[in-house]
């Protein structure tokens, strides 16, 4: 089913239109799933009603929380009423009703003992997540002209929701921040001699063929080995896979002897939200930061904190 024509063909528009490669990689599992519960039915040969028994299935026998289930509408949206031009029009169904559960932080000095038993990359790494807001997608993603150490900013490039945003970068972690640049730097240096550099847009590999020899361009944490760019083909070095931060974080976790908490990557984002309101940051600014597009997503964190944050910012 995974390289079926059909699905092909779905994969081959999605990059046509410039996705990204997570959001192909989505909408080609939603489709998937759609089309293996109607017992392999062409898509063409069903419509909005099969769409709506899929939806319902998702919530009440997969019991998904209702943002897996707006996901996998997306991904059929794109489906009927892109690739195939066949509107669903409007859909009626419930979303699921699982309810929101509160994320788990933690305080300012269970996050220092965690990266105390962190060293070199993976400290810097988590230190960025806590400090800065970052998913750790976004983090592994970073290259070098994201980092602006005058105005102490990064800047994040095609967050979630296809969305650029600048967000705040501590001081405290300039040095290291420039020792990991200065490596990631001598690496490229070495892989440009083979024709090799870091993984570049399709779009923009195209229009700068050279942009791979180019400082700016290069990850901050790249992988350690070579692969093919999944779109051109072409050999290059991509940025660390986050099971390597994810395995280095449950070492820590456990050595911090904090292994009675659910604690994962994005318990520091989560954790950063809640300790800027916790001192006095306004919500719209906590939201802007988080790149939010919904400032009652960013509202959660209030609950959190079991205060409701009156007059902060709400105006």
């Amino acid at each position: 089913m995974a390289s079926s024509p059909f699905l092909n063909e779905v994969r081959t528009s999605i990059r046509v239109r410039g996705m990204s490669i997570r959001t192909e990689k989505t909408y080609i599992y939603w489709i998937r799933s759609f089309i293996l519960y109607n017992n392999c039915r062409h898509p063409s040969e069903m419509g909005a009603a099969e769409v709506v028994r899929f939806l319902g299935y998702l919530a009440t026998k997969r019991n998904v929380a209702v943002n897996t289930q707006r996901i996998a509408l997306n991904a059929l949206a794109y489906l009927y009423n892109q690739f195939l031009k066949q509107p669903l029009g409007d859909l009626e169904f419930n979303y699921a009703s699982k309810p929101q559960r509160l994320p788990e932080v933690l305080m300012a000095a269970e996050v220092a003992s965690i990266i105390k038993e962190m060293t070199g990359r993976d400290k810097l790494i988590f230190s960025l997540l806590y400090g800065s807001g970052l998913r750790i997608t976004e983090c592994l993603r970073l290259r070098v002209k994201d980092i602006d150490f005058s105005r102490g900013s990064i800047t994040v490039r095609d967050g979630k929701g296809a969305k650029d945003r600048v967000t705040i970068f501590s001081p405290t972690l300039y040095e290291s921040t420039r020792n990991v640049i200065s490596n990631a730097l001598e690496l490229q240096v070495r892989d440009n001699k083979e024709s090799i550099g870091p993984s570049i847009p399709g779009v923009l590999a195209k229009k700068y063929p050279s942009a791979y020899r180019q400082p700016a361009w290069m990850y901050l944490f790249p992988s350690s080995s070579i692969s093919r760019h999944p779109v051109t083909g072409v050999l290059c070095r991509h940025h660390l896979h986050d099971s390597v931060p994810r395995k280095a974080l449950k070492k820590a976790v456990v050595a911090a002897k904090l292994s009675n908490k659910r604690v994962s990557c994005h318990t520091f984002r989560h954790s950063f939200a809640t300790e800027l309101l916790r001192n006095g940051r306004d919500i719209r600014t906590v939201q802007e930061l988080l790149g939010h597009s919904d400032v009652a997503t960013t509202q959660i964190y209030t609950h959190v904190l079991g205060q409701h944050f009156a007059g902060l910012g709400f105006v």
